[in-house]
């Protein structure tokens, strides 16, 4: 169990601490110190098959005002995903049945709610970040990690969803949007093609929208690395192209409304971009923006 405070505590690739268990995440209001609870931040759910680091990390997440269900291994977190849609996912990529990659495929797929997914593993390789990136996490942390540095990845991640600042005010408040047969409502997270409800992904409405901001206008690659997904140093343009042919097959038809600008970035228009006009993924060079 960790001793809190958990601001400093790192958490290993291999917890030594012997397994108490238990998965049940310990009440915020028993932390040492008797801080007071916070307010409570949403639902987490914890795929990990360590029962220990299980056991310290539902402890420290329910302290800092979360509510944690865990899974020791892929099946479960599914069910779990399924019966209980968790606001954000930490998900470990080396499971005993189902790899995390596999997982997180699958809840993109899925027509729920879209949550936050944060992967957290040991395989901290550049070519393992791409990779997480591409099945679509909102973020990648790599073991050993502090507590704190963990929590402050998911308020951010959070934060993102609700931003209002002047650079995005205009892409979170513009309602209802129809362009061709696509329509959006920012307000209540929602796109129809057709008439029928398509789930995008927390990071893909926010791709969408900005897109959608200046309809017919070119926003540039760097542009979207910055303003989509924040810092990132893991996230390179090989990612944004994934999530845009991955935005491009969930909105079926309307996925020709996003046109590629060769060497430059996308663009939204309301029709389809001309035969042969739009590269595949990854085939743009990176421009800066401007």
């Amino acid at each position: 169990m960790l001793s809190q405070t958990t601001k400093e505590t790192k958490v290993p690739h291999r917890s030594l601490r012997p397994s108490t268990g238990q998965t049940t995440a310990t009440p915020a209001g028993d932390s040492v110190g008797a801080q007071p609870a916070r307010p409570r931040r949403g639902r987490v759910l914890l795929v990990e098959d360590e029962q220990d680091l299980v056991s310290s990390l539902s402890y420290s997440l329910h302290a800092a005002g979360y509510q944690v269900a865990s899974a020791l291994d892929g099946t479960t977190a599914l069910r779990l995903a399924t019966e209980q849609p968790p606001d954000i996912v930490l998900l470990d990529l080396m499971l005993p049945d189902i790899s995390g990659l596999e997982i997180c495929r699958r809840i993109r797929a899925s027509r729920q709610p879209q949550p936050i997914v944060i992967m957290v593993t040991a395989r901290g390789e550049e070519a393992d970040r791409v990779v997480g990136f591409e099945e679509g996490a909102d973020d990648y942390l790599v073991k050993p990690f502090s507590v704190r540095e963990l929590v402050l990845r998911m308020e951010a991640r959070q934060r993102a969803l609700l931003d209002e600042s002047a650079s995005q005010s205009a892409a979170h408040n513009m309602g209802q949007i129809a362009i061709g047969c696509l329509e959006v409502d920012s307000d209540s997270h929602q796109v129809f093609v057709r008439g029928n409800e398509v789930h995008v992904s927390a990071l893909e409405m926010r791709l969408l929208l900005h897109l959608l901001e200046v309809p017919g206008k070119v926003r540039y690659r760097r542009q979207l690395l910055t303003e989509v997904w924040g810092y990132h140093p893991e996230v390179s343009s090989r990612t944004l192209d994934t999530h845009v042919k991955r935005l491009r097959q969930k909105l079926a038809e309307a996925g020709s409304y996003i046109h590629t600008v060769r060497g430059v970035g996308y663009r939204i228009v309301a029709q389809p971009a001309p035969t042969g006009a739009r590269p595949s993924a990854g085939t743009d060079r990176d421009q800066p923006a401007r």
